[in-house]
């Protein structure tokens, strides 16, 4: 079932072949990556409890499947958390996986404030490395670029630390940086990352962010993409550009690194790779000066004329960043990465020229097995106070409806069964066999208070509505969170806005009571309407407020690879950062 490499330069069409045949064929693939789970993991505690002593390999598969879905429960992280715990302290009985499991990925901890562990395996790493071959081929036959050139990737190890039990625990991109996989992508995809491992493994992302750009500004004429792993990574690389910049001239002229950088491994490795350069500083310092004057429209392209896109993670919560982006892209284009999660890849871009929005994930169905919870909309007078949708039971991959909306399911190589993983999808249409998914939001509710239920979505549609206004100013909204407060009563809902430039204090009043009239959910236009939710209050928070946010998960073993910005949060230490910076509060008048 799986790709074989070669070195004849016919990768990208037999990577392509490979995927053709398996989502040709779907849903037999389907049923046939369970039963190899199954049979890997058969006697393992966890499998055990709910199947017995079932002689399965009596069983044809179909039936296999069948029984696997009657009997084994579907699963949330809180039930399969006490068996990672166990592993984590150190009892290495085959509990999830027959297989020991040496290492333990970390999620960002940015939705709930504290971070999860995830079983990592070598099947991690060796679907990493699949999914971005196949990526990469696919990117290549729109946008071809030239062999053996370089890579501007903004990718960040966190730190690794180990669990009482001696497992090695980090963020899945840290395994997979560290790994074997990493260097075989490079040489498979026939690019190369412009940063040595010390700089990518350095710890800092400052000094990181850093030393990326000046080698990526070294090499700026083998440069055939940008990337990272999340728009968010890109962004905040070049917002610190603009900081930087005569820095690394300085750098490049009289080859030399800032003193800034004080990891001697990350200084003796760039070192290594700096010769003096006055004629390349000259003409990036008259670039950096157009560009300056411009608001450093179209920086990337200036710079590194001979890239082809700027690729990266754009869904979801990544959303509000692509305007950003797209005034530091210009006219190049930007490519949406592919679909996955730290639990499991899930489905990858087949079409890397339709714009990020549109962007839909093609499931790849032998990373793990799929199950798709249908989702129904509930009444607008519906009071539950988990989310807006009902459930119906779980279907595989091959009975999906087109236009129908799901919660997605995975049973993994690495432990985790019928797990529900809380993303909201739609099938959008089928490549062959196998559904194409847009995804739609995280499946929990973000702000409720009290009848009223409203998603990550619904809050990026309310600000990016507010936000409107401000293009009548020079100013520009740089990040966002939010709060519901029930502190006092009645509740209501505050945004906290960073903004880069002037703002009268009357257009952001106007803000305020617009967003607030943003909110279509019914059950919170009728609680403003009896005054049971009190008007929405808009808070602006000092310049760098985010930049303590990421400093504080960074500090807490995340990456800058993984971080995302909570569009919502209860976490007591990033509520009193962001109140402790708030400079101004301005309430709604809807609704009176």
């Amino acid at each position: 079932m799986e790709p074989v490499p070669n070195d004849n330069g016919h990768q990208d069409y037999d990577i392509i072949r490979w995927f053709e045949e398996v989502a040709e064929n779907a849903s037999f693939v389907q049923t046939q990556t369970l039963r190899r789970i199954i049979e890997l993991n058969f006697n393992t505690e966890y499998l055990k409890r709910w199947l017995g002593n079932i002689k399965i390999q009596d069983m044809e598969s179909k039936d296999l499947e069948s029984l696997y879905t009657t009997l084994v429960p579907l699963a949330s992280h809180a039930d399969l958390e006490p068996y990672i715990q166990r592993i984590a302290d150190g009892d290495s009985s085959p509990i999830l996986t027959q297989e020991p499991i040496t290492k333990l990925s970390l999620s960002s901890g940015t939705t709930e404030g504290r971070q999860k562990y995830a079983p990592f395996t070598s099947h991690s790493a060796q679907t990493t490395l699949q999914i971005f071959r196949l990526s990469a081929a696919y990117r290549s036959r729109v946008y071809p670029i030239r062999p053996r050139r370089r890579i501007l990737e903004f990718i960040y190890s966190s730190k690794q630390f180990k669990t009482k039990g001696g497992l090695t625990a980090a963020t899945a991109t840290t395994h997979y940086y560290a790994s074997e996989e990493f260097k075989i992508k490079q040489k498979q995809t026939n690019s190369f990352t412009c940063s040595p491992k010390e700089v990518i493994s350095g710890g800092d992302y400052k000094q990181a962010t850093y030393c990326h750009l000046l080698l990526g500004l070294i090499y700026f004429d083998q440069v055939e993409f940008i990337t990272s792993t999340f728009a968010y990574s890109l962004v905040h690389a070049f917002t610190t550009f603009e900081e930087i910049w005569k820095d690394i001239c300085n750098d490049i002229k009289e080859g030399t690194l800032n003193p800034r950088i004080t990891s001697s491994s990350m200084r003796n490795a760039v070192l290594e790779l700096l010769l003096p350069n006055p004629s390349l500083a000259s003409t990036i310092e008259k670039k950096c000066k157009e560009l300056e004057a411009f608001q450093w429209f179209s920086v990337i392209p200036k710079l590194w004329p001979s890239g082809k896109y700027v690729y990266s993670i754009m869904t979801g919560t990544m959303l509000p960043y692509l305007k950003k982006l797209r005034h530091y892209s210009g006219d190049l284009p930007i490519v949406s990465a592919d679909y996955g999660s730290t639990e499991s890849w899930i489905g990858v871009n087949i079409d890397p020229s339709f714009p990020p929005e549109n962007i839909t994930f093609a499931v790849i169905p032998t990373f793990s097995y799929f199950e798709f919870m249908p989702l129904y909309r509930q009444n607008p007078g519906s009071t539950s106070a988990i989310d807006d949708f009902i459930e119906a039971e779980p279907v595989p991959l091959s009975q999906v409806t087109v236009g129908q909306e799901y919660e997605v399911v995975l049973t993994t190589f690495t432990g985790l069964y019928r797990y529900r993983l809380g993303d909201v999808v739609e099938v959008a249409g089928f490549y062959k066999g196998t559904p194409k998914l847009n995804f739609i939001c995280r499946r929990k509710l973000i702000l409720c208070i009290n009848i009223d239920k409203n998603t990550e979505k619904d809050l990026q549609l309310v600000v990016e509505r507010g936000s409107q206004l401000l293009r009548q100013t020079r100013a520009e909204l740089v990040d966002f969170t939010s709060h519901a407060d029930i502190s006092d009563q009645p509740g209501h809902y505050i945004i906290y806005w960073e903004i880069k430039g002037e703002v009268d204090e009357g257009v952001l009043e106007q803000c305020c009571t617009e967003m607030d009239t943003s909110f279509v959910d019914y059950g919170y236009v009728t609680s403003r309407r009896t005054n049971s939710i009190g008007p929405l209050e808009l808070c602006i928070v000092e310049r760098g407020t985010f930049r303590k946010m990421l400093d504080l998960f960074v500090g807490g073993g995340a990456s800058l690879s993984q971080f995302k910005a909570p569009r919502c949060t209860s976490n007591p230490t990033l509520l009193k950062i962001l109140n402790v910076s708030t400079i101004k509060r301005f309430h709604s008048t809807a609704y009176e």
